[in-house]
């Protein structure tokens, strides 16, 4: 064996070996569907799927930190594993449910396997097909509560979830642990981001 063409073989077998993983990555990132980089404890794996594109859908990642950034797609799945009764958590897989099988109806697939455009359709409908939270003042309701649906739960949920993360509470919005004082009349351009509390 020519000992030229045996380190030209052994130079293809290592660059395959070492570019084949590269390559199938970069196939997976194309894929609208996020992998799971944790086990879900309340939902199956595929409702878990289906959360995560939603909550990425509804906070996606811009020049701050998405909701999958912030994990907070897990983060929904201990709130209704550990502090939702077991009515509570069927009521959420029911709602789940039918949320999907809106989606199928709609386009022919569930919302994990739609193209962006699509969600966007389906994700406007909800919102305006749901009922908005009343308005509180000092923890009283104002307002007869009409029923918000799963979409607005879920999204609800999905922002308190992001908005009180450590990481975005002191490296997205302005932080200040010991205030100085307050000036009501200052121009709000001059304040900057949203402050964290």
């Amino acid at each position: 064996m020519d000992r030229r063409r045996a380190l030209q073989k052994t130079g293809l077998i290592a660059g395959t070996m070492v570019a084949t993983p590269t390559l199938l990555s970069l196939l997976q990132s194309c894929q609208t569907t996020p992998r799971l980089d944790w086990q879900p404890e309340f939902f199956s794996v595929e409702e878990a799927r289906f959360v995560s594109s939603l909550v990425d859908m509804i906070l996606p990642r811009t020049e701050t930190p998405g909701a999958l950034d912030m994990k907070v797609d897990l983060f929904l799945d201990k709130i209704f594993a550990r502090t939702y009764i077991a009515g509570a958590q069927e009521k959420v897989r029911a709602e789940m449910a039918a949320f999907n099988a809106d989606c199928k109806q709609k386009f022919g697939d569930s919302f994990i396997n739609l193209k962006d455009t699509e969600r966007v359709e389906v994700l406007n409908a909800a919102e305006a097909n749901s009922g908005k939270f009343s308005g509180s003042v000092w923890g009283t309701s104002v307002g007869k509560q009409e029923p918000v649906g799963f979409y607005r739960s879920i999204k609800s949920m999905a922002i308190w979830a992001y908005f009180t993360s450590e990481e975005i509470g002191e490296k997205v919005l302005s932080y200040d642990p010991i205030p100085q004082e307050y000036d009501g009349c200052k121009p709000v351009e001059d304040v900057g981001n949203r402050w964290s509390l």
